[in-house]
C-alpha cells in the first residue's frame, strides 16, 4: 500500500476523500482549459456541460442531510452554503469557519460531514464546468427542493469566477508524494450518544510541491473502509498503466 503511494506521486486520484487535496487536482484540469486557449467564461458560452457529476456515497449522504428541513431550515441552509463557498476562498484552512450562531444546535460531526460534502460538490462542479442543468440534476438526486437549488446555484454563480482564478493559480505540476502514514479510528457514538460503530482511516501524506520551490507539507484526510478500498484499487490500476507506459 505505502509502496504504491510512493511510486506514483499522482495526487489527483484523491478527489473523493479530501477537499483541500482535491483543490490541486481541480486546478490541473482548469489550467488545461486555459492552455487550450479557451477562457472559462467563453467555454460556458460555447457549450453546456455534458458531464454528469459523480459524487461518492459519503458526499451524497452529507448533501441529503443538507436537504433535510428538520436539520437545516432554509435560513440556516443559506448561511451554510455561503460559508462553504467562502471557506474554499480563504488562504488557509480556518478551524472556526463553522462557528456560526445558526449552527449551534447542529451536531458538530454532522456539520463537518455536510461541510466536506458541500465543498466537494462545489469543486466537482468547477472541475466539470457544470451548467445550471447539470447542477440542478445532481442536487435533485440528493433531494434538494427548488428553493435550495436556487440558493446553491446563486452562490455558485457569485463565487465561480474567483474559484476558477484560485484553482488556475495553484499551478500545473501535481504534488509528489514522498511518504504516507495511517492509523485506524473507531467511532463508537455520535454527539447524540447513539451507537454508530463506524471505523475510519486517518491518512497523512507527506508531499513535495514543485510549484513552491520543492517545499514539503503534510496533507491529512479521513475515509471509510469502502473509500480506502476504492482508493487503493485506483492506485493499483494507475500503477499498472504506468508500468505499461514505461514498457512501450
Amino acid at each position: 500500500f505505502s509502496h504504491v503511494f510512493f511510486q506514483l506521486g499522482l495526487c489527483w486520484y484523491f478527489v473523493k476523500v479530501d477537499v483541500f487535496f482535491y483543490l490541486a487536482a481541480v486546478a490541473n484540469e482548469c489550467c488545461v482549459c486555459c492552455f487550450a486557449g479557451v477562457s472559462a467564461g467563453a467555454s460556458r458560452d460555447m457549450a453546456h456541460s455534458s458531464f454528469k457529476m459523480e459524487l461518492s456515497e459519503s458526499v451524497q449522504r452529507g448533501l441529503q442531510s443538507l436537504a433535510d428541513p428538520l436539520l437545516f431550515d432554509l435560513k440556516t441552509f443559506s448561511v451554510f452554503i455561503e460559508v462553504a463557498f467562502r471557506s474554499l476562498l480563504t488562504a488557509h484552512a480556518d478551524s472556526t469557519v463553522l462557528d456560526q450562531p445558526e449552527f449551534k444546535r447542529i451536531d458538530q460531526m454532522l456539520l463537518k460531514h455536510c461541510h466536506t460534502a458541500a465543498t466537494t460538490c462545489i469543486l466537482e462542479g468547477i472541475k466539470q464546468n457544470a451548467d445550471k442543468s447539470t447542477i440542478s440534476s445532481c442536487l435533485e438526486d440528493v433531494r434538494f427542493d427548488a428553493e435550495r437549488i436556487e440558493v446553491y446555484y446563486s452562490s455558485y454563480q457569485k463565487h465561480r469566477s474567483d474559484l476558477e482564478t484560485l484553482l488556475s493559480s495553484i499551478g500545473r505540476c501535481p504534488l509528489h508524494v514522498n511518504d504516507v502514514s495511517w492509523r485506524l479510528e473507531y467511532r463508537i457514538k455520535n454527539g447524540h450518544l447513539h451507537k454508530v460503530n463506524e471505523p475510519s482511516y486517518l491518512i497523512s501524506l507527506n508531499v513535495e510541491n514543485a510549484n513552491n520551490g520543492g517545499s514539503s507539507d503534510d496533507l491529512h484526510f479521513s475515509c471509510t473502509m469502502e473509500q480506502l478500498q476504492d482508493l487503493v484499487g485506483k492506485m493499483k490500476d494507475a500503477a499498472k498503466s504506468l508500468e505499461k507506459a514505461t514498457q512501450l
